[in-house]
């Protein structure tokens, strides 16, 4: 008797989830009529009709009664290379721009890019998708409008909208597929200083041992390599930044990246430290790493913190276990290495920062 009143229960619950599923699928149907009717002349889809606000923004000067416009064709830029590069750096002194907005880690889009990616990888897997109707065409239509939609409301609107995940530009070819006028920043660094920072920060990146020096190089060397060569195939809308030369000689760089980027110069991208927290400025995530390193003026005092927190045998190995610093300019074999001379402005900042540090605090 249970088991039968077990099973009719079974039963019921399937009828009601299918039901459901039926109803929902329906209803998400009507809605992507109802957003394609509401589109506007050549694709582009208005804020409102997508269930966004309209609001006056610091960035764009709308007003209330302008929707914000956006679609596959409009200036994206995003910003990628390894954890502890300098991305979140690249990304603030952008967001001080008042034309940008990048805003905090999205952590979703590397995920979805990486699921594409292993789809496409996969020939079964793709024969299969083939099969059903989902081809490379539906796939793609359907990253572009996910990505969009993540990029675009996850902040407020801008003239140029920016995405910083690092891992994204293992996916740079793609990216540049999908979004015909995306330009990249692929940040670069010195690996032994990103690898010494994600040990002695204790940063979580999916598989690099941070009780390994040797295996968080190794898998620096193949991750940066993955992305640096897809930004030289796609030479004419990726620009590789170094991490060093950037806080050395920040207007230089920021000057030639907004010059490739097509955006007005700004004095404020030098002063990013001071629009933090602002509205139309700065907007620092509570959980990200690099937080507490960004409210401070650009400085030299992580550059070379690496050198002598290596372990003598990789040390040796170094040329073999991380090649990619040749191919990069870095000397393997320096250490310390000689990455520079820091502008005046740079100087004044880091030993500012220096004092302060040595103040003692008020208890």
């Amino acid at each position: 008797m249970i088991g039968k009143l077990k099973q009719n229960l079974l039963v019921a619950c399937l009828v009601i989830s299918s039901v459901t599923v039926f109803y929902l699928g329906r209803h998400a149907m009507e809605c992507h009529h109802r957003f394609e009717e509401r589109s506007q002349p050549g694709g582009i889809l208005p804020l409102s009709a997508l269930g966004g606000s309209m609001r006056t923004t610091l960035r764009t000067g709308q007003n209330l009664s302008t929707p914000f416009v956006y679609n596959k064709d409009m200036p994206l830029i995003f910003i990628g290379g390894v954890p502890r590069s300098g991305t979140t750096l690249m990304r603030a002194m952008l967001d001080a721009h008042p034309e940008v907005r990048c805003g905090e880690e999205t952590r979703v889009i590397p995920r979805i890019l990486a699921m594409k990616q292993m789809w496409s990888r996969s020939g079964r897997e793709k024969m299969r998708l083939d099969e059903a109707g989902v081809t490379d065409e539906v796939l793609d239509a359907a990253m572009q409008a996910f990505l969009l939609e993540i990029i675009v409301k996850h902040g407020e609107p801008a003239n140029f909208l920016c995405n910083k995940d690092p891992f994204a530009l293992k996916s740079l070819s793609y990216l540049a597929k999908i979004f015909p006028r995306a330009k990249f920043v692929l940040m670069i660094r010195d690996g032994r200083a990103s690898v010494h920072s994600m040990i002695s920060r204790k940063v979580t990146i999916a598989g690099f041992d941070l009780g390994s020096y040797r295996d968080c190089l190794t898998k620096w060397n193949r991750a940066i390599e993955t992305m640096y060569t897809q930004c030289l195939e796609a030479s004419d809308k990726c620009l590789p930044m170094h991490y060093e030369q950037l806080v050395l000689h920040p207007e230089k760089w920021m000057r030639s990246l907004l010059k490739f980027l097509d955006i007005p110069w700004n004095d404020a991208v030098l002063h990013h430290e001071e629009l933090i927290g602002k509205a139309g400025g700065v907007s620092l995530s509570k959980v990200e790493r690099s937080t507490d390193q960004v409210i401070k003026p650009v400085n030299v005092e992580a550059l070379s913190k690496w050198v002598g927190k290596i372990p003598a045998d990789v040390v040796r190995d170094m040329a073999v276990v991380a090649p990619m610093l040749s191919r990069l300019g870095y000397d393997p074999h320096a250490n310390p290495p000689n990455y520079g001379r820091p502008d005046p402005k740079v100087l004044d900042n880091t030993r500012r920062i220096q004092k302060s540090a040595e103040r003692p605090h008020p208890s």
